[in-house]
């Protein structure tokens, strides 16, 4: 009974350890690219950008990890999605 109870308690810490470390990266804050900005992109996550009918100006965001491996966020301007549909 000991050695199931110990089990268990193992187990729920290392979940518990798996869950702040998830936490941890959500909460990483955007750096906001500016011309020059030094860029260190090993694998890029996911990029999205604002929903827009239009074509012009939008503000993207790019998830990435970095060369030791942590989760960084870059906001960015680009031309929207919607200036290619028509080429």
């Amino acid at each position: 009974m000991n050695l199931k109870a110990a089990c268990a308690a193992c187990v729920f810490a290392a979940l518990s350890i798996c869950t702040i470390s998830a936490r941890a990266e959500v909460t990483v804050k955007p750096q906001t690219y500016t011309y020059g900005t030094h860029l260190d992109i090993r694998k890029v996550l996911s990029s999205s950008e604002d929903a827009t009918p239009d074509c012009g100006v939008v503000n993207a965001h790019l998830t990435y990890l970095d060369s030791h491996g942590q989760s960084r966020t870059l906001d960015y301007l680009k031309a929207a999605d919607t200036c290619n549909a028509g080429n």
